[in-house]
């Protein structure tokens, strides 16, 4: 088939092609602008996600220090427990008969109770007494003579309570026999 081309069918086909150009460019800018945001969504959401991931990896390395201080800490509560129930097993276990205890007097009146005489020495520098000082027997004195005192008591199985360690001398009564 043979077909015949006029003027006006070439310029109104070159108006078409120019227009088509023309919406090609228009839709390759448009495209062009679309990948643009694409791009730079994607800069942001990586950059995101990287940030993330560096605040993951320190809250991580947070977490495992506490977690590791946390396991320290149970350790020793773990320890201090055992340590607890060894001390109250061997109190238990031990007879009171013959164990002595030492009060701290204060002008006569019991103030503290100790295991042993020397933390009573010792705990005595809180009260404003050197624990350097030399403490003497206080013989014959009224207890309240002296602004502090110890005194050691020993368990008394027989009474089921504690006695004085050292029992001043008796005195005659007057007129006694």
């Amino acid at each position: 088939m043979i077909r015949i081309v006029t003027a006006s069918r070439l310029r109104r086909l070159e108006r078409e092609t120019g227009q088509a150009r023309t919406r090609a460019r228009d839709t390759q800018a448009q495209a062009d602008a679309a990948w643009g945001r694409h791009v730079r969504e994607l800069f942001a959401v990586t950059d995101r996600a990287e940030r993330a991931e560096v605040a993951t990896d320190e809250a991580g390395e947070l977490l495992a220090g506490a977690v590791a201080e946390l396991s320290a800490a149970q350790q020793e509560l773990l320890l201090k427990d055992i340590e607890i129930r060894r001390l109250r097993e061997e109190l238990e276990g031990e007879s009171m008969e013959g164990r002595s205890l030492t009060v701290l007097l204060h002008y006569g009146e019991p103030h503290t109770i100790y295991a042993c005489r020397e933390d009573a020495y010792a705990d005595t520098a809180t009260h404003g007494t050197s624990p350097t000082a030399v403490w003497v027997p206080a013989g014959e004195r009224p207890a309240s003579a002296s602004m502090w005192r110890c005194e050691a008591f020993i368990y008394n199985a027989a009474s089921n309570g504690f006695r004085r360690a050292h029992m001043p001398d008796r005195k005659p009564i007057e007129g006694a026999a």
